[in-house]
């Protein structure tokens, strides 16, 4: 029987280190990529395989896709994971800074995706896992290059996913809720510096507050996005979405049921923004 091989992107830490192990416990050959290889020895004990990979870098990705064709024959599991929350008013963060966040969390993945497709076309099967977020259908203030690119990712998915059927290729979404990792407090610190001294200073300091001080016990771990991944690359005919992790169902149950205004309102609420 060939042992099947994945992919994790941002597989240093977090949902990225937990999918990584998750698959490779489930009998899958396993690369976990990150920018920083020193940070991925880890895995190493577990069997994955480090992969110096930058999802900003064509001739990175190019790479190392081709050294896992190189070493296995095939890719049977992409997962899209790498990402970042670049928080601060539209008005204040810089477009240059906006453009990488979607050559990050969007244009990333789809080049991977581009990548991977011809193998799986080839062997009749496979699947893409793209990590968006919560974040993808509903929107939080001095958020928006954020959310934008998770916006995005949601609707390229879409797409992907009616294309690439005929194929034999699954697309799935994971959509994360409030998961107990470093992401509030890094996303906190950029909105303070993006923000802080602007006409949006006091906004930026109550949702910078709210992103830090988030209970990381009430938070769901990472094993939930890791488990949900491992039933959707698994499964005979995986679901389109997984919604799991703190909160999150019940967010896009009351964006979906609410009018735009009403759930603004909420928003505002819960994030500690004052108009």
């Amino acid at each position: 029987m060939t042992t099947k091989t994945a992919l994790v992107t941002g597989a240093s830490s977090g949902i990225g280190e937990a999918t990584a192990r998750k698959l490779a416990d489930l009998g899958y050959t396993v690369y976990g990529a990150a920018r920083r290889v020193d940070r991925l020895q880890k895995l190493t004990d577990h069997g994955i395989r480090p992969l110096a990979m930058d999802v900003t870098d064509d001739a990175s990705m190019t790479a190392g896709i081709a050294r896992i064709i190189s070493e296995t024959g095939r890719i049977d599991v992409l997962v899209n994971n790498a990402g970042y929350g670049s928080y601060g008013a539209v008005e204040n963060v810089p477009l240059d800074e906006a453009r990488y966040q979607f050559e990050v969390n969007v244009f990333g993945a789809a080049r991977l995706a581009q990548l991977v497709l011809p193998h799986m076309r080839e062997q009749r099967s496979g699947t893409i896992v793209n990590v968006t977020s919560v974040g993808g259908k509903i929107y939080t203030p001095l958020g928006g290059w954020y959310h934008g690119t998770k916006f995005a990712l949601e609707g390229l998915s879409d797409c992907l996913r009616l294309e690439a059927q005929p194929f034999g290729v699954n697309v799935v979404v994971i959509e994360p809720g409030g998961i107990a990792t470093e992401w509030g407090g890094i996303a906190a610190d950029h909105l303070r510096k993006v923000s802080g001294d602007t006409a949006y200073a006091t906004q930026a300091q109550a949702v910078a507050t709210t992103l830090s001080s988030a209970n990381p016990r009430r938070n769901s771990p990472p094993r939930v996005i890791a488990d949900a991944i491992g039933k959707a690359v698994t499964a005979r005919r995986p679901k389109t979405r997984y919604t799991v992790g703190f909160g999150a169902r019940p967010l896009i149950f009351v964006k979906w049921l609410l009018p735009d205004r009403a759930f603004d309102a909420i928003i505002k609420r819960a994030t500690g923004f004052r108009d």
